[in-house]
């Protein structure tokens, strides 16, 4: 049995391209004949977000680039357009912008009992889809109930910044990776891949990855 392939992603819950790439990189997965060990990786892309914001995504994005409100709209309907093309139905009328960090902290929570790919989904899923809130801790804890985790315990660990350090320690990895936006991906620490790339460059890497490791076992 070789040696699985692994790929570490960084990626934040509420990066649209991030959910459209776990997508395109799943069907390459499907397709791969090979072992494959995923974990995911903390980047904020907006750390200055106030947990309440009280705009919407298109606002927040027009303030924070400078652009007018209706090319930000035109440019969210082209995403959601895509995303509906590997089967995610975006609704940005019903999102919440916010700040993710203790998001991310839940995905250390679950990364240490070993269901970091499950809440990944859920939170993605939360936020695009479903209009829910992904940024307060109560909302959070409610999520990771409905999964099955013990709400109180989760409530502690996100009061008490538990896996803040480790949420610190993925982005000094990607400025030390020289990562700059997300979704990025490490292919056995040799190989970066950057944005929602199709399918089957996902699947190349893997397949030219797999045979280097073959080659050198």
């Amino acid at each position: 049995m070789s040696e699985p392939v692994k790929v570490d992603i960084w990626s934040d819950v509420q990066c649209a391209w991030c959910y459209i790439g776990k997508r395109k990189f799943e069907a390459a997965l499907d397709a791969f004949d090979g072992a494959v060990e995923v974990e995911y990786h903390s980047f904020e892309l907006s750390p200055d977000t106030p947990v309440d914001y009280e705009g919407t995504p298109a606002q927040y994005l027009a303030e924070r680039k400078g652009m007018p409100l209706a090319q930000v709209e035109q440019m969210l309907q082209q995403v959601t357009s895509i995303a509906a093309e590997v089967g995610l139905d975006y609704d940005y009328g019903a999102m919440h912008q916010t700040n993710t960090v203790k998001a991310h902290e839940l995905l250390h929570y679950a990364k240490a009992r070993g269901r970091q790919a499950e809440v990944k989904e859920a939170l993605l899923r939360a936020y695009f889809i479903e209009g829910g809130h992904v940024g307060r801790i109560d909302d959070l804890a409610d999520l990771a109930a409905g999964l099955g985790f013990d709400r109180a315990d989760v409530v502690r660990s996100l009061t008490e910044d538990e896996y803040l350090p480790a949420v610190q320690a993925d982005g000094a990895q990607a400025r030390a990776y020289g990562i700059t936006g997300v979704p990025f991906y490490v292919f056995d620490g040799t190989y970066g891949v950057s944005g929602a790339q199709e399918t089957s460059t996902f699947a190349q890497v893997l397949t030219q990855v797999s045979g280097e490791k073959e080659t050198h076992a």
